[in-house]
């Protein structure tokens, strides 16, 4: 039997930005990539999307709810020494990204840029008929399953309407996983990062959910999703017409 899919607001989403629970949970978090291997999914799916890149101008990257910006560190690391300049905007409705985590990034030879927005009100058409920005890359990891209906749908419009290529990785919506979700206690994780793994497993996606929600003509994009690994789920968009 399938799980339903269901959206609960989860409570990191609603604690003060320097709550001590707060903190801690966004510690969790990284506890929480680790095992559900976010940065090696991630990474494998840039480079799908992206095996070469002509030289001449950086690649623009955009993250969708960038908390901290410490994840697509990682990313950077791995990638860094094979690949052309990156500038990366970090995009968040809370500034959470410090200095140091910036300087490491500049260290790797990727310029940062923090924009510190609700990802709704970005989704919204620019005011009179200045251009939308665009980027070569928009990427996200476990935000999606925060939305649904109109909200969800207006996001990927959105992100359809100015990137080339699409990345998300996110809760697989599976018994398998939501066993996983009751047991992040196990790795230190505390009160508020166990509900909410919980519930995020519940609002996560399976099958083709993500696909099928795509907007636009479909023959002008390739699409692929798919479950990666024990506990995520994959989805990828890349405009046909987007090669280096």
């Amino acid at each position: 039997m399938k799980l339903a899919r269901t959206v609960a607001p989860e409570a990191l989403d609603h604690l003060p930005t320097q709550d001590p629970a707060a903190q801690r949970s966004r510690r969790d978090l990284m506890r929480v990539h680790q095992a559900m291997g976010s940065c090696a999914i991630l990474r494998r799916a840039w480079q799908s999307l992206v095996p070469v890149w002509p030289s001449g101008r950086p690649l623009r990257i955009l993250e969708l709810g960038a908390g901290d910006g410490t994840l697509l560190l990682g990313v950077a690391r791995a990638l860094a020494p094979h690949w052309p300049p990156v500038h990366l905007t970090l995009l968040d409705r809370q500034d959470l990204v410090s200095p140091v985590t910036r300087s490491c990034y500049e260290a790797l030879g990727w310029t940062t840029e923090l924009d510190v927005t609700d990802v709704l009100d970005w989704a919204q058409p620019p005011p009179g008929e200045r251009p939308a920005p665009r980027w070569d890359l928009i990427s996200t990891a476990l935000f999606l399953h925060h939305f649904e209906g109109e909200h969800l749908q207006r996001l990927l419009a959105a992100v359809a309407a100015r990137a080339d290529r699409f990345v998300a990785c996110e809760p697989h919506r599976h018994w398998l996983a939501l066993a996983g979700s009751h047991l992040v206690g196990a790795i230190g994780a505390n009160e508020v990062t166990r509900q909410d793994a919980v519930l995020s497993v519940h609002a996560g996606f399976q099958g083709d959910e993500l696909s099928a929600l795509w907007p636009g003509e479909r023959d002008r994009w390739q699409l692929h999703e798919r479950g990666a690994g024990l506990f995520s789920h994959c989805f990828c968009a890349q405009r046909r017409e987007a090669t280096p």
